[in-house]
């Protein structure tokens, strides 16, 4: 029975990463490699998009004709052609909506809606954009400056920032769940970890802490939880710590 081809996963952040590109590029070159030089990633990055691609459409998107040393004999399946076409469609029809909406408003509906069309668990969703990165090793630390001043952090792999195309100035969401933000009263300072401070605007009253909702010096909202006794009442100052390899990026357009 043929496996249904989950257009809509594959396809859900088409405009926000090199993966469509890069599947392009293997269509037309028939080498790994040589697409990932074309797209200006690596070749192991080319490799994360389609096995990312694979997961998500349910279906894999390249066959490899021969062992695949150096990224020779590459092919796409018949599933990887509909996505290119469904992203293409899709392409079309995005440019047809933003036509539509003009001006800076329109520009910042267009934003508010892409952002919204994505569905995560991760309750904290901060608008922000790139201010610099900075490589070491395998790993690149990003410098995310928030819509009011203030700053956050975040360690993603080279593959990651390659594949997002990140760049200084470019507008991204800083994703977070709330289990992995830390608030208290006041919190040390520690090498890897981001700190906000902010005011409280709900609490748990439970015994043994809960969750803390906190408005940030930049005017943002963040989710985050507190261990018992912790003292907090609304209008309260607080500081949230979150660890940097524990902020996701995202692009929303």
């Amino acid at each position: 029975m043929t496996t249904p081809l989950k257009l809509a996963g594959a396809l859900g952040h088409e405009a926000a990463d090199k993966r469509i590109d890069i599947l392009r590029r293997i269509g037309q070159a028939g080498s790994i490699s040589e697409a990932a030089r074309a797209a200006g990633v690596s070749y192991k990055a080319a490799w994360q998009a389609i096995d990312t691609l694979g997961n998500l459409a349910g279906s894999p998107q390249v066959a490899i004709a021969v062992d695949g040393a150096g990224g020779g004999g590459a092919r796409l399946t018949p599933a990887g052609r509909q996505l290119l076409q469904a992203a293409d469609e899709m392409a079309r029809a995005r440019e047809q909506a933003l036509a539509r909406l003009d001006g800076r408003r329109g520009a910042a509906a267009a934003a508010v809606a892409a952002a919204l069309g994505m569905r995560t668990s991760m309750r904290n969703q901060l608008p922000c954009s790139v201010k610099a990165m900075k490589t070491a090793g395998g790993m690149v630390r990003v410098e995310l400056a928030l819509a009011d001043g203030g700053m956050l952090a975040a360690r993603i792999t080279r593959e990651s920032a390659q594949l997002l195309a990140l760049a200084p100035g470019l507008p991204v969401l800083a994703l977070c769940k709330a289990t992995a933000v830390h608030v208290g009263a006041t919190i040390a300072r520690a090498a890897g970890r981001n700190l906000l401070r902010g005011s409280v605007t709900r609490a748990s009253r439970a015994a043994g802490g809960g969750e803390v909702a906190l408005a940030l010096d930049a005017g943002l909202q963040l989710v985050g939880f507190a261990g018992s006794g912790h003292g907090l009442k609304p209008r309260s100052a607080a500081m949230a710590s979150v660890d940097e390899t524990a902020v996701v990026i995202a692009l929303a357009a």
